[in-house]
């Protein structure tokens, strides 16, 4: 009897022993579980839900509901002048559209600055910043870089004309740099293809457009297309004439001899007054 005892005491020890084991295996996963919870909950960026469009967008289209859709957009990166509402980019008091003002691609933020407000005209006054006033200026297939400007790309114009006074011979001249294009011809949008312009509207201050209208009516324009990354300053006057294009070394005429003095007194000779030569004295 006593050793039936022993045997059950010795089962039941063994199997609260096995139930503490795998009791604490549990825990343990239970813990490692948590853990990885709150390490991918860590990890979780926390986003707002923003309007992007849902496909290419050209100049001058006409927005619709349709166009657009709300992402879960990273609240760390959000772009100036978001839409986080439908109703903010179609107000219910008007029918009036908005109209797209610069090129949006497909999935990208649809912004204020890319829309026009309802009903507001998309003309090129939109696409002035304040101060500034646009200027038209002629090109044709050399002083319009073959054709490949595009509205948005930015340029050096330099004047080429008579440089007036004694010497004739014709100069080229930078007067701008990196001037923003904003239409090419009548069309202030994307262009597709080499277009040969015949004007290229800028966008200057008052003070430029009066000494680009000065140098236009003087001399011939030509621009230089800016690269997109190029933000190097040009320092300096940059100005070329003939001479230094053909490497021209001007003459310089040698004095003229000095002619010796002759100093000279009158007297009279009887009834004949002479010039009798003397020493000068200074």
């Amino acid at each position: 009897m006593r050793m039936i005892f022993g045997l059950v005491l010795l089962a039941g020890i063994a199997l609260a022993g096995g139930a503490v084991y795998l009791a604490k295996g549990q825990i343990g996963q239970y813990k490692n579980a948590i853990a990885r919870a709150e390490a991918a909950k860590s990890e979780i960026v926390p986003t707002q839900k923003i309007f992007v469009v849902n496909r290419a967008l050209k100049y001058g289209e006409k927005l619709a509901q349709d166009d657009v859709r709300a992402v879960d957009f990273p609240v760390s990166a959000l772009p100036d002048g978001h839409f986080t509402d439908l109703s903010e980019i179609f107000p219910a008091n008007t029918d009036a559209p908005r109209v797209v003002l610069r090129p949006i691609e497909k999935h990208e933020a649809l912004l204020a600055v890319k829309v026009s407000k309802p009903g507001e005209d998309a003309g090129l006054t939109s696409r002035l910043e304040r101060g500034m006033r646009a200027f038209a200026i002629k090109v044709d297939v050399s002083s319009g870089v073959s054709g490949f400007l595009r509205p948005g790309d930015r340029v050096d114009i330099y004047w080429t004309g008579s440089a007036g006074g004694t010497d004739r011979s014709e100069i080229t001249k930078l007067i701008e740099t990196t001037v923003s294009i904003i239409a090419v011809d009548q069309s202030s949008g994307s262009v597709e293809g080499a277009q040969i312009a015949r004007t290229v509207t800028v966008a200057v201050s008052p003070t430029q457009v009066a000494s680009l209208a000065q140098a236009q009516s003087t001399g011939r324009l030509s621009l230089s297309l800016v690269g997109v990354g190029d933000n190097v300053e040009i320092a300096g006057n940059i100005e070329v004439n003939q001479r230094d294009l053909l490497g021209i070394v001007g003459t310089v005429e040698a004095p003229a001899p000095e002619a010796e003095r002759v100093c000279t007194i009158r007297t009279r000779r009887g009834a004949e007054v002479v010039n009798l030569p003397i020493p000068c004295t200074n």
